[in-house]
């Protein structure tokens, strides 16, 4: 079994859209020995609040921080320019001194597209996500983008600046379907959510995410890359419903990511949940 590491969620939402505190949570995280600091990226539509910006968030934690990993989880490619968030990424990366981990993927919450006049149909959201991956994929190594696509297209250009880290900054795919997860082993890591939707329950016991871990090693064994660093991550609550981060881990996940939103408390009350240290 690999090391687990562990890392708080912050849903940056309501209270916790002030940037400010979610560098409190950082701070706090830092001193009380987690690992990394991963964040959601939403504009909040769905839960009628607000919602701060992922990349300008970790950016500023980057600047007052000097250990913790920094993760995204998830940017939403299918909503957002490729050619943006390579710019975005490869920019933290340099501010962090290379502690990036680029979570991507295709974005679910519907008003956040539809209120802006963006195809929220299954199919679109995740052809246009394959092709954002592909260009912010080139686009963080440095070559040249030559891209012809249905959604995207770019035309003999390179982006920078270079990311610290080479060939590019890891990056990790959010899915909870087989399918999504077979793709996510085609990149350097896998994001699962254990996690109901409304925060009150595990909707995916350890058993079956133990599951699906295997199928993304069945996948990375076919495609070659069984010798490759690859991370398992997955986001919940540590104790709910009697399943524990070492629950999680047993079953293959190498990061635990602990949610933290408007839902479970108040700022200062998710503070007390940092300060107390990573789940044993």
């Amino acid at each position: 079994m690999s090391k687990l590491h562990h890392a708080i969620d912050i849903a940056p939402l309501g209270d916790l859209s002030d940037p400010r505190a979610i560098m409190r949570l950082a701070l706090a995280a830092e001193d009380a020995g987690w690992d990394g600091l991963s964040i959601w990226d939403s504009l909040g539509l769905s839960m009628s609040t607000t919602a701060a910006d992922p990349f300008v968030a970790l950016a500023a934690i980057a600047s007052r921080t000097d250990r913790l990993r920094l993760i995204t989880s998830v940017i939403a490619v299918a909503r957002r320019r490729p050619q943006l968030v390579v710019q975005a990424a490869a920019s933290l990366d340099l501010i962090s001194e290379g502690r990036l981990v680029l979570g991507v993927g295709a974005g679910e919450d519907q008003p956040d597209f539809e209120a802006f006049g963006e195809p929220h149909e299954r199919s679109l959201r995740i052809g246009r996500m394959d092709e954002a991956l592909a260009i912010i994929d080139t686009g963080l190594r440095g070559e040249v983008l030559e891209h012809d696509g249905t959604h995207l297209s770019a035309q003999g250009v390179t982006l920078g600046p270079r990311p610290l880290q080479q060939p590019r900054p890891p990056m990790w795919l959010g899915a909870l379907k087989r399918g999504g997860v077979r793709k996510a082993a085609h990149w350097d890591g896998w994001i699962g959510v254990a996690m109901s939707e409304d925060g009150g329950s595990m909707s995916m016991t350890p058993e079956t995410f133990g599951e699906l871990v295997g199928v993304a090693r069945a996948e990375r064994d076919t495609g070659g890359k069984a010798g490759e660093p690859f991370d398992i991550a997955v986001l919940g609550v540590n104790g709910l419903d009697g399943f524990t981060a070492p629950n999680y881990g047993e079953a293959g996940a190498t990061w635990w990511l602990e949610s933290l939103s408007p839902m479970r408390g108040t700022p200062d009350e998710l503070e007390a949940i940092v300060r107390g240290g990573p789940p044993q």
